[in-house]
């Protein structure tokens, strides 16, 4: 598969036109070496990417933030909305079988 291809499916870039661009610019790399959009990638290929910031301000730094509260965020809503896992248990005073609720937050 082509470079550029790879970078916009793999989604590592979101589009082939700036994938093509990095790799111009030299910023893409295939084991180590320069790599042209039209490279082929195999399987086992070191893929490296050069980052494009040309300063760092008090903004990126917060945007990247933003991003990793938005990850967290949304893991915590497909953990928590999650069907609960339930286990059968039976009493070891009287026992009667019933299904319980685990609960991985501690005791309540």
């Amino acid at each position: 598969m082509r470079l550029d291809k790879y970078l916009k499916v793999s989604r590592l870039i979101k589009r082939r036109t700036v994938a093509n661009e990095a790799c111009d610019a030299g910023r893409v790399m295939i084991n180590d070496k320069p790599a042209k959009a039209s490279s082929t990638v195999k399987a086992g290929d070191v893929i490296t990417m050069l980052g494009t910031l040309p300063e760092i301000t008090p903004e990126v730094i917060e945007g990247l933030f933003v991003a990793d509260m938005e990850f967290l965020q949304d893991m915590y809503d497909t953990i928590n909305k999650a069907d609960k896992p339930q286990i059968q248990v039976t009493c070891p005073h009287c026992g009667e079988q019933f299904v319980d609720t685990i609960n991985f937050q501690g005791a309540g």
